[in-house]
């Protein structure tokens, strides 16, 4: 994958010597060697289940024969699907844990930065073009406004970028972890269902991999079906398959709760740039989502309606955008 930032944005000052990016979820890394500004090369997804340790897996992917023959890398940047207050990093979704500086200093790296995934992929919103991108419903972008950015995978991410002067401040949020409100009677059933498993249910309890198994099981139990063991990307299959109608309605009430959210996103943050919708889930749906409820229930907002007609909402199709957003702030760290 390569990509250009603009020069006005990103500082090309001490870029001597290759640079690690990646991206960490719960469920994958995400690993790439930024060469020069924009420019990732030896692009290598792990499985996080297959390493111990965050360590482990980065020293693998340096050990590679591709990777190492960049030499030796001096800086490195990290975004990952977790909160970051300090040195010390413990996954939500996942059981890696770790000390920023006692890994800096176990894998050699001079500079080591970690941040949000979702702070990283804010970052990335200015420089994507309109191939990393596809609109759904109506609206346009105005310009110097905020943007707001969700995305559901392995669990549900949010962040914003707010301008500040000619730059952006991205929002280290958990926004995925606010309570779930339902606004329609097969909504409460599922809320209810789910108060089964837990005292207390987020949105990301639904708008995530595993929120669309618990979906599954709600709307099973609601009609009196039968619950089969499946996980999310079979429901999602049979779903855009059209080969079983409970998982078609898997997908229709995960679309348009994530309008809901996405919604109440944009009128939290007056996100008039933009919503923007990322992870793992959602750009593999193609004209599914564009079609479903998503786009109706993100403008269901009674008095506010007209303001979130006007408010364009986009799927991320860039195949590696944190790269983007860390590269940029990995460039401002150094620079400073």
């Amino acid at each position: 994958m390569t990509a250009s930032l603009p020069d006005t944005t990103v500082s090309t000052a001490g870029f001597d010597t290759a640079r690690l990016l990646a991206d960490i979820g719960g469920t994958n890394a995400r690993f790439a060697i930024e060469t020069a500004p924009g420019r990732f090369e030896a692009v290598q997804v792990l499985s996080c289940g297959d390493h111990a340790t965050l360590g482990d897996a980065i020293r693998t992917y340096l050990a590679a024969p591709a990777v190492a023959a960049f030499g030796k890398v001096q800086h490195a940047a990290i975004a990952i699907a977790n909160p970051v207050d300090g040195d010390q990093i413990r996954m939500t979704n996942h059981h890696w844990q770790f000390s920023i500086e006692a890994l800096r200093q176990e894998v050699g790296f001079d500079t080591l930065l970690v941040v949000n995934d979702f702070t990283a992929l804010a970052r990335s919103l200015p420089h994507l073009v309109d191939g990393d991108k596809v609109q759904v419903g109506g609206g346009t972008a105005r310009a110097g406004a905020p943007l707001g950015l969700l995305g559901a995978g392995t669990g549900l991410g949010v962040s914003g970028l707010i301008p500040a002067g000619a730059s952006w401040t991205a929002l280290c949020s958990e926004g995925g972890h606010v309570s779930f409100s339902p606004v329609n009677a097969l909504e409460v059933a599922i809320l209810q269902y789910a108060w089964r498993e837990f005292d207390h249910v987020s949105c990301e309890r639904f708008l995530s991999g595993a929120g669309v198994e618990l979906i599954y099981r709600a709307l099973a139990h609601h009609h009196g079906q039968e619950v089969e063991a499946l996980g999310a990307p079979e429901i999602s299959r049979r779903a855009l398959s059209g080969e079983c109608a409970l998982s078609s309605e898997v997908l229709d009430v995960f679309c348009g709760m994530l309008g809901t959210v996405a919604g109440n996103l944009a009128v939290t943050l007056g996100a008039q740039g933009g919503v923007y919708i990322g992870g793992g889930i959602v750009p593999r749906l193609g004209e599914r989502f564009a079609t479903s409820s998503f786009r109706t229930r993100f403008e269901q907002k009674g008095r506010f309606s007209a303001y979130l007609s006007q408010v364009p909402t986009y799927v991320i199709t860039a195949q590696y955008p944190a790269f983007l957003g860390v590269s940029a702030i990995l460039s401002e760290k150094l620079s400073a």
